[in-house]
């Protein structure tokens, strides 16, 4: 068939989407409910040939919902199925869908992972059809985007383009999986997807720009204002209690749900397993719903994955979720101890046992404190060799500045970033932290970009707050190699001076 242009277009930045590492886990953890799944390779190899959809595109699709594990039939939080996570709920009904289309019944869907195997791709080459696609295209990874994007059925586009866009890392990396008593393998590939429909859909990173009142490194995306209240905290209720979730279910899956108006649940913040992520879709004033009589005193911080799978818990996951617990006890005086930090598990009158028996909390609480040892590799770079501005970025010395001096300009509405330059050992998670020095008149949004492996990532920080001290502006994947890794951009329409003074990069490894 004739190319469509808009169906032809490439992923944002014009480049491939290249992560070396190869992703190794183990779906199940010893002592989880194991139901006996034989078979599922050779479901996935008999639904790819059934309705011509490419067999790694299915594998990296469950693995990115659900990790290929159906959880002993157990339905996520937003009522997803098996290892497809198939969803029903007030709103969405993919269940269905794919039962009308696949011939398998509702309740076979639920409960055998062949027929959800088929249901799924019976729905992603529905959607398939719908996007144009014919068999040549079929048979071309890179042109699944679309599908892949409709495949949850989300409301929000820029959210579907999240889950779409990990699909396609899951690709990327390649996998080696063992669930279910199988091993799954993906070859990893240079990918370049075509964004069909989705082409002018902005990312959430693009869409939703960075908090700077509650938590800098956090992206903002609001939860439907029927899923939690409206407050003044801490002036009407104290805050005292960090709460600690699992999501049951995806980072995506989880903000879209926040967002869907028949939830009626919410919590403050959504951390990704991946990299550590943060999302906060409800304000730090406001009430969550996530821990009942608990609410008006806590903040909630829900985390990718199921409580059955301790694969979900990585060392990014641990160490941004500390971080961004311990920024929340800072700022409220919260006791930096296990009364104050529980578990959802834990609180008066809980029914749920989530962050369940995998979560490591000696460590999470190590890292929370401080006290979880040095970064495997740690680099600061002031604003010395490794530093590059243009003239327009003057020396100058004030309190609070890392070394004898650092640099500052007035912001303007084109490019002119300073540049701190560092060699990074290997393409991993990394922490990056600013250092700048503490006056009232400094820019209230400073843009800091970082040149994650994924494309640039801009975050905005109140330089008039908090100098003197490292300041975490978030976790991100850089590749390897020595080049420019965090910049201080002037553009910004926000009066004051930019600072650009120092930055610490980490490995969270």
């Amino acid at each position: 068939m004739t190319s469509q242009p808009t169906r032809r277009a490439v992923i944002a930045l014009g480049a491939a989407l290249v992560v070396t590492p190869v992703v190794t886990v183990s779906a199940q953890a010893a002592g989880s409910p194991v139901r006996p799944v034989a078979g599922l390779r050779a479901a996935f190899t008999a639904a790819s040939k059934r309705y011509g959809v490419p067999r790694d595109v299915l594998v990296a699709l469950s693995y990115t919902v659900t990790r290929i594990n159906d959880h002993a039939g157990q339905p996520s939080a937003a009522g997803g199925y098996g290892v497809m996570h198939l969803a029903s709920n007030h709103t969405t009904n993919t269940l269905a869908t794919a039962a009308r289309l696949s011939g398998h019944s509702a309740a076979a869907l639920r409960t055998d992972v062949a027929a959800n195997v088929d249901g799924a791709a019976a729905l992603l080459r529905s959607l398939a059809d719908a996007a144009g696609l014919g068999a040549a295209d079929r048979a071309d990874v890179d042109a699944w985007y679309e599908p892949v994007a409709r495949y949850s059925a989300f409301s929000d586009a820029s959210v579907a383009r999240l889950e779409a866009d990990a699909v396609y890392q899951a690709l990327a990396r390649g996998l080696s999986l063992h669930a279910g008593g199988e091993t799954f393998t993906v070859d990893a590939r240079t990918v370049r997807p075509q964004l069909g429909a989705f082409a002018d859909v902005p990312t959430v990173a693009q869409r939703f720009e960075t908090m700077t009142e509650d938590y800098p490194p956090a992206r903002w995306v609001a939860a439907n204002s029927g899923n939690y209240r409206v407050a003044n905290r801490p002036n009407d209720y104290a805050i005292d209690r960090v709460v600690i979730h699992t999501v049951q279910g995806s980072y995506a899956g989880c903000i879209s749900w926040f967002q869907n108006p028949s939830a009626n649940v919410s919590a403050h913040y959504v951390i990704r397993s991946s990299d550590g992520e943060v999302t906060q879709m409800v304000r730090n004033k406001d009430v969550a719903w996530h821990v009942g009589n608990t609410n008006n005193r806590s903040i909630g911080i829900e985390h990718e994955g199921w409580v059955d799978d301790a694969s979900w818990y990585t060392e990014a996951m641990y160490r941004s979720s500390a971080t961004l617990t311990r920024h929340v006890c800072d700022r409220y005086g919260i006791p930096l101890d296990r009364t104050h930090i529980i578990a959802h598990s834990e609180a008066p009158g809980a029914t749920h046992t989530d962050p369940g028996p995998h979560w490591d909390w000696t460590r999470y609480m190590d890292y929370v404190r401080g006290d979880g040892g040095d970064p495997s590799w740690s680099v600061i770079v002031d604003n010395g060799g490794a530093f590059t501005a243009s003239g327009n970025w003057a020396t100058a010395s004030a309190p609070g500045q890392y070394g004898s001096n650092h640099r500052h300009a007035q912001p303007v509405l084109s490019s002119d970033p300073a540049w701190f330059s560092a060699d990074i050992p290997a393409a991993g998670s990394y922490r990056v932290e600013v250092w700048y020095p503490q006056d009232p008149a400094n820019n209230s949004r400073t843009p800091y970009i970082v040149a994650a492996s994924g494309g640039n990532q801009t975050v905005y920080v109140d330089q008039r707050a908090n100098g003197g001290r490292w300041v975490l502006i978030g976790t991100f994947s850089l590749a390897a190699g020595n080049r420019q890794v965090v910049g201080v951009s002037r553009w910004t329409s926000t009066a004051g001076s930019i600072e650009a003074d120092a930055v610490r990069i980490s490995s969270t490894t």
